[in-house]
């Protein structure tokens, strides 16, 4: 029975080392994703610390690979020292999982406040051509979150932009994808994204930091398992080499 119990651990930790493999690669890819959508939404939210979520997990995706390797070695091999090895990095792992979760519920509560000091600086150095990395970025969230303006579209009359421009539009990059003769022009508000870029932005970045939340949270109770089934094998493997050298009965 005690055997039995073993083979069953040993099983489970195997798979759980093939499934840590592929968590490796989850967590890259996240990690990669949450660059570069930070990279296209940098100017409204300037706060560079908030990759630091990212840089984490990315660099827990790269020691999975590892950990994965040595749980497989030690597992097939039942290295008492090996699974001790596969013990202590995985707890430290889940620690700096733990510290991912805490860091993402921490820059996502800023989220809001830091946008709303640097959209501000964005909307206002605003000049309409496409080299300039503000203006490109202004244009770029409108049109993926389909919204125009801070608040709305008639933020756009206090910008030096539409004062020096004296033609009474706003940016193309406010203009419906079904109004196919949209102008901007500001007689004809229908042809206008009515929704806030604030609020949108802010969503989108604290999306953005759950998905990081709620990837560090899984794979923590993966690690768990991991550590539980690496824990019964290396119990039982010393029980049963105590029994062995005492002449007992292994149960």
């Amino acid at each position: 029975m005690g055997q039995c119990g073993i083979t069953s651990s040993k099983t489970v930790l195997v798979f759980l080392n093939l499934i840590f493999w592929g968590a490796a690669g989850i967590l890259c890819y996240v990690g990669a994703y949450v660059f570069i959508t930070y990279d296209d939404y940098d100017h409204f939210f300037e706060d560079v610390y908030t990759l630091i979520p990212a840089v984490v997990i990315i660099a827990v995706g790269a020691l999975l690979f590892i950990i994965g390797l040595i749980g497989c070695c030690a597992t097939i091999r039942e290295s008492r020292c090996g699974l001790a090895t596969f013990v202590i990095i995985l707890l430290l792992v889940f620690v700096t999982e733990v510290v991912v979760v805490v860091l993402g519920y921490v820059y996502r509560a800023k989220v809001e406040n830091k946008v709303d000091r640097s959209i501000q600086k964005v909307y206002k150095t605003y000049n309409g051509t496409n080299p300039d990395a503000a203006s490109r970025a202004t244009d770029y969230v409108q049109r993926q979150l389909h919204c125009c303006g801070i608040h709305n579209y008639s933020d756009w009359e206090n910008t030096d932009w539409f004062k020096e421009t004296k033609n009474q539009s706003v940016p193309l990059s406010c203009c419906r994808e079904t109004a196919s003769s949209c102008n901007g022009s500001l007689a004809h508000p229908s042809d206008l994204y009515a929704e806030r870029c604030e609020a949108l932005v802010v969503k989108k970045l604290q999306e953005i930091m759950m998905h990081v939340i709620w990837v560090a949270l899984a794979f923590a109770a993966i690690q768990l398992l991991g550590m539980l089934c690496a824990c019964i094998v290396l119990c039982r493997r010393s029980r049963a080499y105590e029994l062995l050298i005492s002449g007992g009965t292994y149960a």
